[in-house]
C-alpha cells in the first residue's frame, strides 16, 4: 500500500523534505504515488540564486544576550544546509520551505554595499561594530562569484569601520587582504563555527560547509596573517558533537585560536520537526536519547526562548557544559577573546567618500541617474 514517502537523506542536503512553512496557507504532504523516476531523484535539487534589491541593509536588535547591536548579511538562506541553523524559520516569510527550499532557494541582496554606503552617510549615524554574516552565512558558495561580501567589506574598509565576521567556510582567506589591515588597526576580528572535529558527521550536519580539518586550517592562516581569530562551538548537539568539546577547543588552540564561545542546541518553530527528521533519518537509534537531553536542557520542553536561557540552556546538564567549557577554556588559556568584539575600536570612523543617489521612479524609468554616486561634501 502506498502512503507517506520514508524519511530518508539526500546526499548534499541538511534537511530531509521540504517541510511547510508556518504562514503558508495550503497545507501539503509529500506522497509516494509510485512516480517518482530514479533518475529524478539522483539528479538531485539544484541550487537557485534570485537577486533581491533589499530596501536596508542593516538589522538591530536589543537583545541582553548578543554580543552586538547590529549585523548585516548580503544573503537570504545559506546553502551550507546546517540542519541545525536558527534562520530557518525566516524563509517560511518568504512563502518558502525552512527545509530544502532554505538551502535551494537563495536571494542575494545584490544592492548591499550600496545600501550600507548610505547609511553609513546618514548625518546622525553613529559607527556600532556590524556582525557580519550572522543569520546566513557571508561566505556561502554562491560569495565566490557574486562577491557580495567582499564589496561591503571594502565600503567598511574605506570607512575604516569596526566589523566581527563569523563563517564556517574558508572563503574568507580571499578576502585577508581587506580584513588583515583593519584587524591592525583594531577594526576587525573574526570567528570560525567548528561544530564537530568528525568528519562523517559534518557531512550530514553541515553538508555543504568546509570540513573540520579545513576549518582548522583556516583558523591557521587568518592566525598568522595578524587576525584575531575565535572558535564558535555552536551548537552543542547531546550525544552527537557534545562529547568533543574539550577536542574542539584544543585543536583550535593548536590552530592558533585566541578564544571561544558556545551555544547549546536550539530548536525554534521548523527547526525543531526538521532536526528531528534529520536525527532519525542519521541517528535512529540515539534520537530519543537525543531528544531527552534536549528537554532537560530546555526545562522539559523542546526549546525555550527566554533570554539568558536560550543560548545556553538551563538544569543540572546545562550547568555541566558550562562548566566543562569553562574550565576548559581557562586550562588553555583561550580568556583572552572574551568581550574582544566590543572593544573594536569606533572612534576612526569616517564617512563615505562617494555616497550613491538614491533610486526614483522618474530615473528608473529613464535610466537616468549617476551611477558612480556623487561625492559626500562632509
Amino acid at each position: 500500500m502506498l502512503g507517506p514517502r520514508p524519511l530518508a537523506a539526500r546526499k548534499g542536503r541538511g534537511a530531509v523534505s521540504n517541510l511547510q512553512g508556518r504562514y503558508e496557507f495550503n497545507g501539503r504532504e509529500e506522497f509516494d504515488d509510485g512516480w517518482e523516476r530514479e533518475e529524478d531523484e539522483a539528479a538531485g535539487i539544484k541550487t537557485v540564486v534570485t537577486d533581491e534589491h533589499a530596501k536596508s541593509i542593516l538589522s538591530r536588535n536589543a537583545s541582553p544576550d548578543i554580543p552586538f547591536k547590529v549585523s548585516l548579511n548580503p544573503y537570504r538562506g545559506c546553502e551550507h544546509g546546517c540542519i541545525y541553523c536558527f534562520a530557518r524559520p525566516t524563509h517560511s516569510y518568504l512563502g518558502l520551505s525552512p527545509g530544502l527550499d532554505f538551502e535551494s532557494r537563495l536571494f542575494a541582496k545584490v544592492n548591499a554595499a550600496e545600501l550600507l554606503r548610505r547609511e553609513l552617510a546618514k548625518p546622525g549615524y553613529v559607527p556600532e561594530h556590524i556582525a557580519l554574516g550572522v543569520n546566513t552565512d557571508a561566505y556561502q558558495p554562491c560569495e565566490r562569484e557574486l562577491r557580495l561580501t567582499r564589496q561591503v567589506l571594502e565600503v567598511l574598509s574605506e570607512c575604516r569601520h569596526p566589523v566581527g565576521l563569523i563563517t564556517k567556510s574558508s572563503l574568507i582567506e580571499r578576502d585577508i587582504d581587506l580584513i588583515a589591515p583593519m584587524a591592525e588597526k583594531n577594526l576587525a576580528c573574526a570567528a570560525i563555527t567548528l561544530t564537530t572535529l568528525d568528519p562523517e558527521i559534518a557531512r550530514t550536519l553541515e553538508p555543504r560547509a568546509a570540513a573540520p580539518a579545513r576549518r582548522l586550517r583556516t583558523i591557521r592562516t587568518l592566525a598568522e596573517a595578524g587576525i584575531p581569530v575565535s572558535v564558535s562551538v555552536a551548537p552543542i548537539i547531546p550525544f552527537v558533537t557534545e562529547p568533543e568539546i574539550e577536542r574542539i577547543l584544543e585543536a583550535a588552540l593548536e590552530a592558533g585560536a585566541i578564544g571561544a564561545h558556545y551555544v547549546v542546541l536550539r530548536l525554534p518553530h521548523e527547526v525543531n520537526p526538521l532536526f528531528q527528521e534529520w536525527l532519525q533519518a542519521h541517528f535512529p537509534e540515539r534520537a530519543q536519547r537525543v531528544m531527552n537531553r534536549v528537554r532537560d536542557l530546555r526545562g522539559g520542553k523542546d526549546y525555550d526562548s527566554d533570554f539568558g536561557k536560550r543560548m545556553h540552556g538551563e538544569g543540572v546538564w546545562a550547568d555541566l557544559i558550562r562548566q566543562r567549557f569553562s574550565k576548559a577554556v581557562d586550562r588553555l588559556g583561550m580568556g583572552e577573546f572574551r568581550g574582544r568584539f566590543g572593544r573594536l575600536d569606533g572612534s576612526q570612523f569616517r564617512k563615505p567618500l562617494v555616497v550613491p543617489p538614491r533610486p526614483s521612479p522618474a530615473a528608473g524609468k529613464s535610466g537616468g541617474g549617476n551611477a558612480a554616486g556623487q561625492l559626500d561634501l562632509f
